[in-house]
Order: C-alpha cells, then sequence, then structure tokens
C-alpha cells in the first residue's frame, strides 16, 4: 500500500487523474471501477476536461459502479445512476452499454447482486478499481463486519452512513436504510485500487490505513492484502498521522 500525501483536494484530485489517465492510455478497452460521494467529484471534473480538450477517449473504456441505494429509481437526484451522469457520463463519449451502475430497484434484488457479478466477468478483471472511504472505514458500503470475501449483495446500511448521507436528503428519514454494494472480495479482485481521501472527518480512517491492522471492523483494511494499491490523502485527512 503506497500512500501519497498531498496539500488539499485539488492536489488530490488532479494525482488521481494522472495515475488514472496513465492506466487508461495502456489499455485498449479499460475496464474502470468507479465511486460516488464528493470525494471523487473534483476528479470527474478533471477526467471531463481532458476529454473536451481531446485529451482522453472513453470509446472503449467499460465502467462499473461500487454501489446503489435500494428503492431509489435511475432518475432520483439522490440515485448513484443519476450522480453519475450528472457528474461524468453525460458529458463524455462512453457508450451507453459500457456503463454498469446496480439496480436499487431490481425486483429480485439477489439476482440483481448476481448478474453484476456476471458483467463483471464477461467484461474482464476490472484493471483500475476507485475508492473513497467512510469515516468507519467503508469501502462501497461494506460496514464493518462484512466479510472479506464477500461479493456483490445487499447491504443494511450503519447508523453512522445514514446519519453522514442524511446532508444530500430532505430529511434522514427519507435516507435509503439499505445499498446494493460489489463486496469486499469483489473489489479485492481488481488489478489496481486507486483511493482518495479528503478532509478532516477521515482523519480516523486514515489512522486505521496507518496502521497496517487487518480487521473486519474496518472493512477498508482489507486493502493490506491486495498487492498494488495506492491512497492518496490531503493534508486535512492525515492530520498528525
Amino acid at each position: 500500500m503506497e500512500f501519497i500525501k498531498v496539500k488539499n483536494y485539488d492536489e488530490m484530485s488532479e494525482k488521481a487523474c494522472e495515475i488514472l489517465v496513465d492506466r487508461m492510455s495502456k489499455l485498449q478497452q479499460p475496464v474502470i471501477g468507479l465511486a460516488t460521494g464528493s470525494t471523487p467529484e473534483g476528479l470527474y471534473k478533471l477526467l471531463i476536461d481532458k476529454y473536451k480538450k481531446g485529451e482522453l477517449d472513453f470509446s472503449n473504456t467499460v465502467t462499473f459502479n461500487l454501489d446503489e441505494y435500494v428503492g431509489l429509481d435511475d432518475d432520483d437526484p439522490n440515485s448513484y445512476h443519476y450522480f453519475m451522469n450528472d457528474k461524468l457520463f453525460n458529458h463524455i463519449n462512453i457508450p451507453a452499454e459500457n456503463i454498469h451502475v446496480p439496480s436499487g430497484v431490481a425486483e429480485n434484488i439477489q439476482q440483481e447482486c448476481l448478474d453484476y457479478e456476471s458483467a463483471m466477468k464477461v467484461a474482464g478483471q476490472i484493471d483500475v478499481q476507485l475508492l473513497g472511504i467512510g469515516q468507519n472505514g467503508h469501502i462501497g458500503f461494506n460496514e464493518p463486519g462484512t466479510a472479506f470475501d464477500s461479493r456483490t449483495h445487499l447491504v443494511d446500511l450503519d447508523e453512522s452512513t445514514i446519519q453522514t448521507n442524511a446532508r444530500f436528503f430532505d430529511s434522514i428519514e427519507d435516507v435509503p436504510t439499505k445499498a446494493v454494494s460489489m463486496g469486499i472480495g469483489t473489489i479485492l479482485e481488481s488489478k489496481e485500487v486507486l483511493m482518495v481521501i479528503s478532509g478532516a472527518s477521515k482523519q480516523e480512517a486514515v489512522k486505521h490505513l496507518l496502521s497496517g491492522e487487518i480487521t473486519e471492523d474496518v472493512p477498508a483494511s482489507a486493502l493490506h492484502k491486495h498487492p498494488n494499491v495506492t491512497v492518496i490523502v490531503d493534508e486535512a485527512a492525515w492530520g498528525d498521522n
């Protein structure tokens, strides 16, 4: 696990963009795992900018998102489908059939999870998996206690996650309590992991990662089992670690 300490959010986004573009430029059909949330937004803006300048082509790129809330339609402004369309997909030349986000409104969620795993196998191994990290150390929506060999699955969201995400909804009662998420085992099968961490609220999570301790109480600690992980951390998230 390589840690790259940067000054601020903008530098974190720029460094992540540099790494991702470098990897994509070397692949004929990049398969990229994507994350939602405020942390990767700066990266997505930079990717759009590079596309508009003619420096980046997404026509052969295949993407798989980590997760989606259960119960939100694709066009719900709080859904991750909507987020990804708004923050990235609507602004680049990626074919619609190359975009994969798990459905939170599938009639059979368990089947949706199996189908999502199958689609990843058809596309081939994920070349680079982009990750953020939750305050409680979650990756994707894999909450503390999630088994490290888990596959794409239905998740009961931790109360702390619901509280944290409440700022995006009109009230806390509107925050979904379940989600579909790639499992930790699924994430660990990617060839490379690129994690971005920003803000003082993530200092505890960074401390756990730096300690090297591997425990299901901190889902992100599973990444110590992966051979190729880069973690970009800004000063606010690094704190006095």
